[in-house]
């Protein structure tokens, strides 16, 4: 007796959707927008003086969604900022040690934030891996010239 998924693999059509195949392979044109949006713009164009001003009297007034939303426009999200560590050159998985003991060491000195010696050393761990795999394959290389010599 088939089971279900083969019955159903039967009864689909010979124009059912393939595997991986859009059924619009063309898709909306690059940069074409809803007619929603659209409609939504065109209602704001040349009110957005006036709903800023009602935004930021709401804000004045003790609205607290309106003072966050004028509160966001003003100061953006802070971002990520240079870290200036002095790192050792890392030619080889040998010299991981001193690099993750700079890291630790401006960490302790206050020079680093936790979550920013965190991420520092996440990135000498994925050049580890880096390096370690470049070792590897090397490795691997060396033996089969040897092998197959």
């Amino acid at each position: 007796m088939p089971d279900k998924t083969q019955e159903k693999q039967k009864r689909l059509p010979s124009t059912a959707w393939k595997k991986g195949q859009s059924g619009n392979p063309k898709g909306c044109p690059t940069g074409s927008r809803h007619k929603a949006t659209v409609a939504a713009q065109a209602l704001l164009d040349g009110e957005s003086e006036a709903l800023t001003r009602k935004a930021v009297e709401l804000a004045l007034d003790g609205d607290m969604t309106a003072l966050r939303l004028c509160l966001e426009r003003i100061v953006p999200p802070r971002k990520d900022a240079p870290i200036l560590v002095d790192l050792p050159p890392m030619q080889s998985a040998a010299d991981i040690p001193q690099a993750m003991g700079a890291i630790l060491a401006s960490a302790a000195a206050g020079e680093l934030t936790p979550s920013e010696a965190a991420a520092l050393a996440g990135l000498v761990e994925t050049h580890r891996r880096a390096l370690e795999t470049s070792e590897l394959e090397q490795r691997i290389t060396a033996l089969e010239q040897t092998k197959g010599a």
